[in-house]
C-alpha cells in the first residue's frame, strides 16, 4: 500500500520534479500548486504525511499548518523555504513540525525524511496498542486513547507528546542522556531535532506542573530525567 502524500508546492518545475521523484519511491502523491487548494484537498482526503511549502500564494505553508493542525494533529508535516532565517525555524518548530528542509536540497534527502518519520510514527503506533492506561502520580495516562488526565482536567495529547511521555515514564527517575532520547524518537540528534525536542518537553511540563511531585529535570546538554516522588 502507498502512502498518501500532500505536496503543497507553488513552483511547477520544482513540484513536478518532487512528485516525479516521491511517485518512483512509491509515494502517491496529491500535488496542491497554492495553500488554499491544499487545504481543500487535506481537508477532503485521508493523507499520510504532508510537505508543505512555506512562500505560497493565498497561503503561506505556517498558516496552512495551523489549519491542517485543527483537523487532524497527528498528521507529520514537513517545512520547505528557500529562507534560512532563524525565527522561521522556531516557529515550525512551535507548531509541531517533524523536519524542515532549506532549499536547494537533493530530492532523495526529502524521500529519506519521509521515509523515517513515517517509521517512526507506525512504530509509536504498535507500541500505544500494548498497554491502555497507566498511573503517572496524580495523573491517569490513557495512552490508546491518547489522554492525560487528573480529576476532572483532560489533556488531549498528539501522537508525538504520547510517545514522548511513554518513553520518559519507562526510564523514571533514571538520567536519560539527550542523544539517545532524540535517536529514539526523532530519529536524529541534529540541531532541529534537538529545538523540537525541547518544545515538546516544554509542553509536558506544562502538562504536569500540577502534581508537585512530578518534574522533568535537564542537565544542559547532557540529558533529563522524568523524576516522579513516591
Amino acid at each position: 500500500m502507498k502512502h498518501q502524500v500532500l505536496l503543497a508546492e507553488d513552483d511547477f518545475d520544482f513540484g513536478s520534479i518532487l512528485k516525479q521523484y516521491l511517485a518512483l519511491h512509491n509515494f502517491a502523491v496529491t500535488w496542491a500548486k497554492d495553500g488554499e487548494e491544499a487545504f481543500q484537498l487535506f481537508a477532503e482526503n485521508s493523507y499520510t504525511i504532508c510537505v508543505l511549502d512555506v512562500m505560497m500564494p493565498k497561503m503561506d505553508g505556517f498558516t496552512l499548518a495551523e489549519k491542517i493542525i485543527e483537523l487532524n494533529p497527528e498528521v507529520p508535516f514537513i517545512f520547505l523555504t528557500a529562507k534560512k532565517l532563524k525565527e522561521d525555524k522556531i516557529r515550525g518548530l512551535k507548531l509541531g513540525a517533524d523536519d524542515y528542509i532549506v532549499k536547494p536540497f537533493e530530492a532523495d534527502v526529502l524521500v529519506l525524511k519521509l521515509q523515517n518519520i513515517i517509521k517512526r510514527a507506525t512504530q509509536t503506533t504498535l507500541i500505544h496498542n500494548e498497554v491502555d492506561k497507566l498511573a503517572i502520580g496524580s495523573f491517569e495516562f490513557d495512552i490508546k486513547n491518547q489522554v492525560l488526565q487528573r480529576d476532572d482536567e483532560v489533556q488531549r495529547l498528539t501522537e508525538k507528546e504520547t510517545a514522548l511521555i511513554q518513553y520518559l515514564l519507562s526510564y523514571k527517575n533514571t538520567m536519560i542522556r539527550r542523544e539517545v532520547l532524540l535517536q529514539q524518537l526523532w530519529g536524529s540528534d541534529d540541531f532541529f531535532s534537538g529545538r523540537s525536542m525541547d518544545v515538546f518537553i516544554s509542553r509536558l511540563r506544562k502538562y504536569f506542573k500540577a502534581d508537585p511531585k512530578i518534574s522533568i529535570q535537564s542537565v544542559r546538554g547532557v540529558g533529563l530525567t522524568f523524576a516522579i516522588a513516591e
